[in-house]
């Protein structure tokens, strides 16, 4: 049995960037999503902090509402892990990289929606592949 899920709460860091795929017939939406871990400092009994921050690609109708998301949003993201490997010269021989970015299998929006009527407050704001 295998599982690769991703479940990620966090704010986006920059505004969305659509890309077009190397082979020129996909659009695809790029996010940068920032999480928070924070902790007490046993020894000092301060509270600490990191913050991670996580490539999210999105495809099709899922990128399209991705590509509206801006600088600050709340987002929940539901995917999967995916790697690529790619080697750069250097002076001192070849360097692998690689690099991870979590594939959007569904975007949610977290900030609360501006109330123009009832009606409208109880639409969710989700999106699924």
């Amino acid at each position: 049995m295998f599982k690769n899920t991703v479940d990620l709460i966090g704010f986006v860091g920059k505004n969305a960037e659509v890309k077009v795929a190397s082979d020129s017939s996909t659009n695809f939406t790029v996010l940068s999503l920032a999480t928070k871990e924070s902790w007490k400092n046993r020894e000092t009994g301060e509270w600490e902090s990191r913050t991670e921050w996580h490539n999210v690609v999105a495809f099709g109708k899922l990128g399209e509402f991705a590509a509206t998301l801006t600088k600050g949003a709340h987002i929940e993201v539901e995917g999967s892990l995916s790697s690529r490997e790619r080697t750069i010269e250097t002076n001192g021989g070849a360097l692998t990289i690689r690099t991870f970015s979590v594939k959007a299998e569904s975007i949610r929006k977290l900030d609360r929606a501006e109330r123009s009527t009832d009606q409208d407050s109880s639409s969710d704001r989700r999106l699924e592949s």
